[in-house]
């Protein structure tokens, strides 16, 4: 790689890695922010918050790598257009061909990126937030008990709180336990937190007493402790299997799937059309960047516009990727529609190498330019002043 390829293909990746992480960050907070209730209703730490939150990322980043390419590519060609860069490396014998090249090498690294996301590192982030929210909200104690209200766990047996606090803290805990017919238990204590650990899930009661009434027995036992432990295991769901969905499943479980998985068995057509996607993901990267250049590669003078070319491409990768996502919800139920969608791939590369190759200059229309000055003249005419004498 020569000197030119180097700081091409360094500008084009400095460019991808700070639009994808703008990017990225915002859409990731619009998704943050619906889970706020974890601290709030939930009572979890803010670490478990950004934990969970942040799985997500690696799927978000599968999505919008493609588009940050684009954007990347744009921006570099741009820069190069603008210092008369590319009508020198043009003058200097550089084809189309060969300009493209570094941008060849980058797109290769960020594809790359994209087949590792797809098979393995979206899929495992997607399961562990199941795993862990399973965790969170599939306990009782998190989901069902509620603030102020008094939620009945188990057949005569009673618990309230008064409010939950960050930290998992939970003040003001009343306990009516009736389970055991010969006698009835009411626990009063001011705080107390969730305890799991091997031997199951505990409420930790702190600063309360507990009355005990007997069979038989006129007066009930009175005691005061200073700390206090309820077994919940039985409520607790830790340890159970999560059932996984499809996009949890790394690429080699949806090459291969069970005969006997009821998912499967169940949605084969969404099976078929989540692998396809995981295969068409790291060939998106090489579209967007081949018709991102096949508009913007060509040499032109500062004097002439780029305005149609870069809206062309824009509107060039968004309707093959609206096209691509028309595709996948179609080979849920008909398996043509996936070739339809690598057909399309492999048609958008091969024209637009085409036009790289044929060093064409995608210009609007002469007649569609006139039109448009003329409109502009009326317009300015209608609306501008007339010149002083």
């Amino acid at each position: 790689m020569g000197s030119i390829d180097k700081y091409i293909f360094r500008t084009t990746l400095a460019s991808f890695a700070v639009v994808l992480v703008s990017l990225t960050g915002v859409i990731w907070i619009t998704q943050a922010l619906r889970g706020i209730d974890l601290m709030t209703s939930q009572g979890q730490t803010i670490l478990t918050f950004l934990g969970i939150t942040s799985l997500v990322i690696p799927a978000l980043v599968l999505i919008i790598s493609p588009i940050a390419l684009m954007i990347s590519i744009s921006h570099t060609l741009n820069k190069l257009a603008t210092d008369s860069e590319i009508i020198v490396m043009n003058a200097a014998g550089f084809s189309p061909v060969r300009l493209f090249r570094p941008f060849i090498f980058a797109t290769c690294v960020v594809a790359l990126m994209v087949a590792f996301i797809a098979a393995y590192l979206a899929p495992e982030g997607l399961r562990r937030i199941k795993q862990w929210d399973a965790e969170i909200t599939a306990d009782v104690l998190t989901n069902v008990l509620q603030p102020g209200r008094f939620a009945q766990l188990d057949q005569n047996l009673t618990i309230r709180i008064r409010e939950r606090q960050p930290g998992g803290l939970l003040k003001g805990i009343f306990i009516d336990d009736r389970r055991d017919p010969k006698e009835r238990v009411s626990i009063v204590a001011d705080h107390g937190t969730v305890v799991k650990n091997a031997d199951g899930s505990f409420l930790i009661l702190e600063d309360g007493n507990l009355q005990r009434f007997e069979v038989g027995k006129r007066d009930p036992a009175l005691v005061a402790f200073g700390r206090y432990g309820f077994d919940m295991s039985k409520f607790s769901n830790q340890g159970h299997d999560v059932a996984l969905g499809i996009r949890e499943r790394y690429l080699w479980e949806l090459l291969a799937p069970e005969d006997s998985d009821p998912i499967y068995r169940q949605l084969p057509g969404q099976f078929r059309a989540e692998l396809h996607d995981r295969f068409m993901s790291p060939i998106y990267p090489f579209a967007f960047a081949a018709l991102t250049f096949a508009f913007l590669g060509a040499p032109r003078t500062t004097r002439q516009s780029r305005n149609f070319s870069i809206g062309g491409s824009i509107l060039a990768v968004f309707g093959l990727r609206m096209a691509g996502f028309a595709c996948s919800v179609l080979t849920v139920k008909s398996p043509l529609a996936a070739l339809v969608q690598y057909l399309m791939l492999v048609a958008a590369i091969g024209l637009s190498f085409w036009i790289i190759i044929g060093g064409i200059v995608i210009e609007p229309p002469a007649g569609l330019i006139e039109a448009i000055n003329r409109s502009n003249e009326r317009i300015l005419r209608l609306f501008g002043r007339p010149a002083a004498a």
